[in-house]
């Protein structure tokens, strides 16, 4: 492919049965290939891809999808493959060699430590998009896959917290006497942070949050949590949201403050990130001793060493009477939702590249020259060629090749350019498949660009029935669906730093 290149005829996008072990999502639903199919694009799906999450080959079928027996049927054919987890290689599997060379692979590929995977892809020629690499703008805020899992995230340890506590989360006034609402403790207040003192507070627990970015503080008090202070002498908000990597002084007075605040809560949920780099160690062991006996510890910083000091990734453990969880896939657990809001994702990224059923990736576009990791077997991503030690990416300069003669005795023929999709979808005819709408430029988001996107209210998900578009795709029956915060996140996770 080259920088605006792609497949000159009708792209076929496939969607294989995630391999990994538990993992329960998938990447495109029913409602998306619906609108594919509607755009011009082919769709197979390998046999049971949904099934884990709910969702039949004969929906799949419905909605013009064709079902493919196995993997290697459907690598056969797919020009774009679309997965949630990145090609598993070992145990057996291998998915890259199962990829036709001058395919695409679309996933969640955590290029910053996965180079050996990237280096397999750019040998074997297929080019790879990265979902944990979507740039974080407003123009991007549909395709962020990151902030829709992460709000599965966020509900769902609260869910697990109160499942493991002995106690009820709200306040109860009985005949029996009164019972006193749970004293719940997030530490990072992004999309999964937010999210989850969002679920907390409608349980009925009484919510304190930390994040070292002050610019949080009103976002944690407009849902009704209390913003926990910790004077340490600065700001540790980074460039586009993040959170800057704290010295040692600084930890050290976070941890203490945190020591404090963790002896009065039942439960503490961690979900402070930093990309590029081990997640901060803010709960000591020291910190985990002055909880309350019973209390519990939900660590959702687990696949980067942890937020809390007695963390055993991937594992429930007891120290000093207080259960610590951390657990590594936690948008696999509500697979349904997950692999709604992850498809709508994807649908909204591959708009911005299919063009009249075509696969047309524009490397001058923002949003896909900042998610196209390897091209042409290249390794073109800045940030991955950072993290691997790679110099600098620079394209060559095109070549123009010299004309040829003409041929003796017969007249030149004139190739029909090719005309650029349409910016607007024109009025169809009754047999003309759907065009799609360009999505809008960064120039024309840059109104809303100042918004702050941790606390932005989205549109409500339209109704059944009702006429709606994301990105270009005409949406399927059953409406938009929008996720609930696609706004600011942690981003520790961002590119590699452990999976969504």
């Amino acid at each position: 492919m080259s920088d605006s290149g792609g497949t000159s005829e009708r792209v076929t996008i496939g969607v294989p049965k995630e391999t990994i072990a538990g993992e329960r999502r998938v990447a495109l639903i029913p409602e998306t290939v619906r609108a594919l199919s509607k755009a011009g694009v082919a769709v197979v799906v390998e046999h049971d891809a949904g099934a884990a999450a709910s969702y039949s080959d004969a929906a799949y079928q419905e909605a013009g999808a064709e079902i493919v027996p196995d993997a290697g049927a459907l690598y056969g054919r797919a020009d774009v493959v679309t997965k949630v987890q990145a090609p598993q290689q070992g145990d057996g599997v291998d998915e890259v060699a199962q990829m036709r060379p001058g395919s695409t692979i679309i996933a969640f590929l955590a290029p910053l430590i996965r180079h050996d995977l990237v280096r397999a892809l750019a040998e074997r020629g297929v080019d790879a998009f990265s979902m944990d690499a979507i740039p974080r703008t407003t123009r991007a805020q549909a395709m962020d896959a990151l902030s829709s899992q992460s709000t599965i995230s966020g509900y769902k340890a609260v869910v697990m917290a109160a499942d493991e506590i002995g106690k009820m989360f709200p306040l109860l006034m009985t005949a029996a006497g009164t019972i006193r609402p749970v004293r719940v403790l997030i530490i990072g207040a992004g999309v999964a942070g937010l999210q989850a003192i969002g679920t907390a507070r409608r349980m009925g627990a009484v919510v304190e949050a930390y994040d070292a970015r002050a610019v949080v503080k009103e976002q944690v008090e407009s849902l009704g949590a209390k913003f926990v202070e910790i004077d340490t002498g600065e700001d540790l908000a980074g460039a586009g949201g993040y959170a800057k990597q704290a010295s040692e002084d600084v930890i050290r007075t976070q941890q203490a403050g945190l020591a404090d605040a963790c002896a009065k809560a039942d439960v503490v949920i961690t979900t402070a990130l930093v990309p590029g780099k081990p997640a901060p160690l803010l709960v000591t062991a020291d910190a985990v001793e002055r909880m309350p006996l019973g209390g519990v510890v939900v660590d959702l910083a687990g696949e980067t060493g942890g937020n809390c000091e007695l963390t055993k990734p991937g594992e429930t453990t007891v120290a000093h009477g207080v259960t610590i969880m951390s657990p590594l896939n936690l948008p696999a657990e509500v697979p349904v939702h997950a692999s709604q809001m992850y498809a709508k994702n994807v649908q909204n990224l591959l708009a911005l590249m299919v063009k009249e059923g075509r696969f047309v990736p524009d490397a001058q576009d923002d949003i896909i020259a900042g998610t196209w990791i390897v091209r042409d077997g290249e390794i073109v991503n800045e940030r991955t060629r950072g993290a691997m030690g790679l110099p600098s990416f620079a394209p060559a300069e095109p070549q123009t090749p010299p004309e040829p003669a003409p041929a003796p005795d017969a007249a030149p023929e004139s190739a029909a350019p090719v005309e650029p999709a349409a910016a607007e979808a024109a009025p169809a005819d009754a047999d003309e498949a759907p065009r799609l709408v360009e999505a809008p430029s960064a120039d024309e988001a840059a109104d809303s660009g100042a918004r702050h996107r941790l606390g932005e209210q989205l549109p409500e998900p339209a109704r059944p029935g009702e006429e709606t578009q994301a990105y270009g795709f005409p949406s399927g029956d059953d409406g938009h669906v929008t996720p609930s915060r696609v706004g600011d996140r942690e981003r520790g996770n961002e590119m590699g730093e452990g999976q969504a």
